[in-house]
């Protein structure tokens, strides 16, 4: 998973293999998606939390991220989760067509977020989104 991240976020810092095992030892925290994609979560009482998607650059716009999406929102609704958030950085316009794909709407925004490396801070967008319970 950190050898991933660290592809996918080269602008930024990529979590480490301590960083990634300490959130997937916790409860509620679950992952789905592949080699190529993942997407990591927690759920805490009725609400889910995307902590992270990455896809490999060279296997970006194959569907991998949306597969690996609607597979963790289907897992936390199970899970009891009533609803999902997460936050995308302002200027990553193609996670935010995803998203808006997925029937995610905006509910805030923060201010300096994002630090890239080598760039002004971005803000991120909140996301929300009903999910649906049997």
């Amino acid at each position: 998973m950190a050898a991933l991240h660290a592809k996918a976020f080269s602008a930024t810092r990529a979590w480490s293999v301590q960083e990634f095992a300490d959130l997937l030892g916790h409860s509620g925290t679950l992952w789905r998606g592949n080699c190529d994609s993942f997407i990591l979560m927690r759920i805490v009482a009725d609400e889910a939390e995307v902590l992270t998607i990455a896809t490999d650059p060279a296997k970006r716009r194959q569907g991998l991220a949306r597969a690996a999406l609607k597979d963790a929102e289907n897992a936390a609704a199970l899970a009891g989760a009533r609803e999902i958030f997460l936050e995308v950085a302002e200027d990553n316009l193609p996670a935010q067509t995803l998203y808006k794909a997925e029937n995610y709407h905006q509910v805030g925004r923060r201010p300096g977020y994002y630090l890239p490396k080598n760039a002004a801070p971005v803000a991120a967008l909140v996301l929300r989104k009903d999910l649906k319970t049997n």
